[in-house]
């Protein structure tokens, strides 16, 4: 059966591993990015040394690449990225691997490959048309067309933590870092002092300041997911990143919100659902784009 290095390279970790042509993985490891401290140049250097690792112990067919940014799908290369990383737009991924290894490497933004391992395995199994979000520290969204990436004209579908709603960016009133530092303003404490899991077992006591917060944030979720709806009509929204572990607790709420912001005739044809591939979704999604890419020639 053949194999396949599969690297999601994300702001805090760099995940890794060998997936076989089923779509299972024979092993899997982690290591911390550095971003800020080493930058583009020093990421590039890390998952060349975990390729060399894996191309020594295992005969790996391709290198399939989940990241962070902007990616030129055709190019395998970094065309925009935030802040978070350092001297990492304009990365050359793709040739830097094809080069070194010899075997074909296909890049596409993690978000991308979330939706995708979503379509293929997961909560949007067969749809014709969804939509993955993922809640973290900022907001991030993939259009999956018939199993096929949206990308826009140049690249930039569907960045919709950048969309303008009432007080601001979706990312900045939605994700889940500001439910932490809204929280904290409403108790008068620093930011630095709690997080995510503290607001969420607060608000299972009672806790008025933490219910408010994971209310506003829901209400703006919602908001932001009927805007999209109303230009897309998708078949499902499914919902990724960290905070969705909390699906029991969140779920009816931004059903609720959706459907507060949703007409009925929309609301009733729009499946909300929860990521089910979790920490492998990044390298799982690279895999299946890799595949379409190389089906492709």
């Amino acid at each position: 059966m053949k194999q396949y290095i599969c690297i999601d390279i994300g702001g805090t970790s760099i995940k890794h591993g060998m997936i076989q042509e089923d779509g299972n993985f024979l092993t899997t490891g982690e290591a911390a990015t550095e971003a800020m401290e080493k930058g583009g140049p020093g990421i590039l250097e890390k998952i060349q040394n975990i390729a060399e690792n894996y191309v020594s112990n295992y005969h790996p067919e391709g290198i399939c690449v989940s990241t962070a940014g902007m990616v030129d799908c055709e190019k395998g290369k970094i065309t925009y990225a935030a802040p978070l990383i350092p001297d990492y737009t304009g990365t050359e991924i793709k040739k830097t691997m094809e080069k070194r290894f010899s075997i074909p490497c296909e890049v596409e933004n993690d978000v991308n490959c979330a939706g995708l391992a979503e379509y293929f395995a997961g909560a949007s199994k067969g749809a014709k048309i969804s939509v993955c979000l993922t809640v973290g520290t900022g907001i991030g969204g993939a259009i999956i067309l018939d199993g096929k990436v949206f990308h826009g004209f140049s690249g930039s579908g569907c960045e919709i933590g950048y969309m303008h709603l009432p007080g601001g960016e979706f990312q900045d009133l939605g994700a889940s870092s500001i439910l932490v530092k809204k929280t904290a303003e409403y108790k008068k404490i620093p930011a630095e002092s709690i997080d995510g899991k503290y607001v969420f077992e607060n608000a299972k006591k009672g806790d008025e300041d933490c219910i408010r917060a994971i209310e506003e944030m829901t209400d703006v979720l919602g908001m932001g997911i009927a805007n999209i709806c109303y230009v897309l009509n998708p078949e499902v929204v499914v919902l990724g990143g960290g905070i969705m572990a909390q699906k029991e607790y969140l779920g009816e709420k931004i059903r609720k919100s959706l459907e507060k912001y949703l007409i009925p005739s929309v609301a009733s044809h729009t499946r909300l659902a929860f990521a089910e591939n979790q920490n492998q979704a990044g390298m799982l999604g690279a895999y299946y784009h890799f595949r379409t890419r190389q089906e492709m020639k």
